[in-house]
């Protein structure tokens, strides 16, 4: 063998062995309390469950201003940190590779599901479902230290709110209101009129900002809105006999082939065929207790978690396990993130809502 070959092959020797023993870990950060339900609460502060070993509890992290209960939960990978928001009207940055509450700020009117921009500068912060006053809708706060940017008055009951997976959009939910911004200058691409039935609930989106799907608030279903031309085309119920109460919950799977809908009243998931439009029903999956109402999924598509303890198949359509806590008690909550780490630094993260990645995964095959 070649003397100054040998130095190449050495390196090469190592890397491949440090490459083969490094381990990516996939796992669910759960928040506790929810503010939105008393049931399965566990303690102040982040529960860490691993993915891939049957969710068992890894270990908890307390955090105290969690005491106030949990309203919202949203993460970037690229600046590794967590924003959450509490019923304090509180909002907080964690950073996910050291551990460490970076800062805390408390609001005016309040703090809800709020989401942060794809490059980690700004967050998208709602008011409040509970907030009515004239100014309701979003605080745009920078990321770094929490002050605010600017207050865009929007509308009554500032809830939900999503940046799109591609960047580029902000969405946010208020009384039979969604309302589209763009990321870039915060400026309003569209204001939807008279979706949802009633109130605000949950919505979802697809990889390609072509609709939402928003929660009702009377009835367990859905209207389908066209984010292009703000038409509301399509109300699906969850059943041919309408179920009176409202909806709280809409997650599609990752390739978009499913929409799923939470009835917390009735304890129930029901899924709908997405591949077609408007989406058929397909089936449904029995939950373990009520609460808050809740659906997401796990990134690769294997997992669907809600606001229960229940694990579930999203393939098979059946609950294969339970969250539980140190002490054996089933935990819930529907503000979770999985993250996705490798020697302590932060790979990727997922979102708190159910939102379609089929448009991203073809784009990183044609890469």
């Amino acid at each position: 063998m070649h003397h100054f070959l040998m130095p190449v092959l050495a390196f090469l020797s190592a890397s491949s062995i440090a490459h083969a023993t490094s381990k990516d870990l996939h796992y669910l950060y759960m928040s506790t309390p929810d503010g939105a339900q008393s049931e399965g609460r566990s303690g102040n502060g982040i529960l860490i469950f691993d993915i891939d070993n049957g969710h068992k509890l890894v270990r908890r992290i307390e955090i105290p201003s969690f005491k106030e209960g949990l309203r919202g939960f949203t993460a970037n990978a690229r600046t590794h940190r967590i924003y959450y928001s509490t019923t304090n009207r509180r909002l907080g940055c964690f950073d996910l590779e050291t551990d460490k509450v970076l800062w805390e700020r408390q609001y005016e009117a309040g703090c809800d599901r709020s989401a942060v921009t794809s490059d980690g500068a700004k967050v998208y912060v709602p008011t409040g479902w509970w907030y009515r006053g004239t100014n309701s809708g979003f605080l745009v706060v920078g990321a770094e230290k929490g002050d605010v940017l600017k207050r865009i008055p929007v509308g009554l009951q500032a809830h939900n709110s999503i940046v799109s997976l591609d960047g580029r959009f902000a969405y946010l939910g208020t009384e039979t209101n969604l309302t589209v911004f763009h990321t870039s200058d915060d400026s309003v691409v569209r204001h939807i009129r008279g979706v949802g039935e009633s109130g605000v609930f949950p919505f979802t989106i697809d990889s390609l900002n072509r609709f939402a799907y928003v929660c009702l608030g009377k009835h367990v279903g859905f209207d389908v809105v066209n984010l292009h031309t703000g038409e509301v085309p399509h109300r699906v119920l969850a059943s041919n006999a309408p179920i009176p109460h409202r909806t709280h919950g809409a997650g599609l799977t990752p390739d978009e082939t499913e929409l799923w809908i939470s009835d917390q009243d009735g304890r129930k998931l029901f899924i709908f065929d997405a591949t077609q439009m408007p989406p058929k029903p397909k089936g449904q999956i029995e939950l373990s207790m009520g609460g808050h109402g809740w659906v997401c999924f796990s990134l690769d598509g294997r997992f669907a978690w809600s606001h229960t303890p229940d694990i579930i198949d999203a393939r098979m359509k059946k609950v294969i396990g339970t969250f539980q806590d140190e002490t054996g008690k089933p935990v819930g909550s529907s503000k979770f993130i999985e993250i996705h780490l490798r020697d302590g630094k932060v790979l990727d993260v997922g979102n708190e809502f159910g939102l379609g990645r089929a448009h991203l995964a073809r784009q990183g095959a044609s890469r």
